[in-house]
């Protein structure tokens, strides 16, 4: 009786403590096997990539094809890229000359409006001095 008091005094069975240690076998030995699986892993994918790498060179025709494919995709993006470039080369033409027009056509509506400005003062200050020579006695 002794044992079935001291079993029930910490709450849990016999049964219970073995499926808790069953589980903490399971998971080492989970992690365990996660702890080589990983690297094996690792090592069939290098494996695999650089087989995938060397495999195009192993013969001189299975080589040249290559070549004249990495050739081809080489041409292909080079001009990729010009085409982008004299694209993006003529945008920034089209909108410097935009720009250049509409700063001159300001620039003219301004001198247009200062030189009238400039003409109707002076008219006026013409006007103002004519009228003070003639009020003056002689």
């Amino acid at each position: 009786m002794a044992t079935s008091k001291s079993s029930k005094s910490n709450g849990t069975s016999p049964s219970a403590s073995a499926k808790a240690s069953a589980a903490d076998k399971n998971q080492a030995l989970s992690a365990a096997e996660t702890a080589v699986d990983l690297p094996v892993g690792v090592v069939l994918t290098v494996s695999e990539r650089v087989s995938d790498l060397v495999e195009p060179f192993t013969g001189r025709s299975a080589a040249e094809k290559q070549l004249k494919s990495y050739r081809t995709q080489l041409r292909r993006q080079v001009k990729r890229t010009e085409r982008r470039g004299a694209t993006a080369r003529r945008k920034a033409t089209t909108e410097v000359r935009k720009t250049r027009t509409r700063v001159e056509r300001e620039a003219r509506k301004r001198q247009r409006t200062v030189e009238t400005t400039l003409k109707r003062n002076g008219a006026e200050l013409e006007d103002r001095v004519r009228k003070a020579v003639e009020l003056l006695p002689v």
